[in-house]
């Protein structure tokens, strides 16, 4: 067995892209991919995500062929638990990927590359100098504000207070604050702790549904923030804890997607004001509302998300036939 990827990184957060070994996908619907992979070609996934290759935070990419007219490529996301809907930092680097790759015919000064993921179609706008490409944003699916001002009692916290906002993926939304915690002075391990303990909690009692397919109706994970959600011209900082326990280090371009949808629900954003997120790790995500948008009964927005996405290596993997480890495992 012999796995071919290309390693990328976009603000600090890891994207490894296959490129050879994949058996081929039957055709079907993004859907239909997700689950045929999840369900036969699961092996895969634990062999580039987990160690002795990968770690407990990487995520995956892998293209397949698009069912979406219009679509350029399509790609299904993993991660150290499965496979989600959508994922931003992901769709940055991959909307440089196909333009380095000729995936794509570029064009100066933007070129256009329609991406395929499980939550629908997301449109990258890729900035092109000199036929180099560089900044990319994307405009999202609809993204909405799904139930605000939910309150829970935690067993360490207390009651916490949170909404469920829809960015191609599902997250509760919370104020550090309300944990004891603070950017900048508490460790990452704290936030963890304190995102999984809402995840757990939310996911357990505030069902979800989405008007496109009830696949997409699961809480991926919290975001907790520093509360600052009012317009301002300063940077808002925020932790994305996603899948199992996993730490993005990026601003997290879905995450950015649904705090958008809630500011602009709540009034704290207009159409066409621009806002910076700050990561855990420093880096900065653009945000913007593009426009206004409905997804079945819920009004919602179209989201634009800019970031930068840098090359970081090449790799070709194996497996030996009696290396059990080498199958994959998690040590955190």
């Amino acid at each position: 067995m012999t796995l071919t990827v290309v390693d990328m990184h976009t603000g600090g957060e890891p994207l490894r892209i296959v490129t050879g070994g994949y058996p081929a996908i039957p055709k079907g619907t993004i859907l239909e991919k997700r689950a045929y992979v999840r369900d036969h070609l699961d092996h895969l996934r634990r062999i580039l995500m987990f160690e002795p290759r990968g770690h407990y935070d990487m995520y995956g990419a892998l293209l397949v062929e698009p069912d979406l007219p219009g679509a350029d490529l399509a790609v299904l996301f993993m991660h150290n638990e499965g496979y989600s809907t959508m994922c931003g930092h992901a769709i940055v680097a991959l909307g440089r990927y196909a333009i380095d790759e000729g995936l794509v015919a570029k064009r100066e000064p933007i070129t256009i590359v329609n991406i395929e993921a499980p939550c629908g179609l997301v449109v990258a706008s890729v900035e092109v100098r000199d036929g180099k490409a560089g900044a990319v944003s994307f405009e999202s699916v609809p993204a909405f504000l799904f139930a605000r001002d939910l309150r829970v009692e935690l067993p360490v916290h207390g009651m916490v207070t949170f909404d469920i906002a829809y960015g191609g993926a599902f997250y509760a939304l919370a104020d550090c604050r309300q944990f004891g915690l603070e950017f900048g002075r508490d460790r990452v391990r704290d936030f963890v702790d304190a995102a999984t303990a809402l995840t757990e909690r939310a996911k357990r009692d505030f069902p979800l549904s989405h008007p496109d397919h009830a696949d997409l109706a699961f809480l991926y994970g919290t975001i907790l923030t520093d509360g600052s959600d009012e317009f301002s011209s300063e940077p808002t900082r925020n932790v994305c804890v996603f899948a199992d326990a996993e730490v993005d280090r990026s601003p997290t371009g879905s995450g950015v997607t649904a705090r958008l949808a809630a500011m602009h629900a709540r009034g704290q954003i207009r159409e066409g004001q621009s806002r910076l997120f700050e990561s855990i790790a420093g880096s900065r995500f653009s945000g913007a509302v593009a426009r206004p948008a409905k997804a079945g009964r819920h009004d919602a927005i179209i989201a634009r998300v800019g970031g930068r996405a840098y090359y970081s290596g090449k790799a070709e993997y194996i497996v030996e036939p009696d290396d059990e480890l080498g199958r994959g495992f998690l040590l955190r």
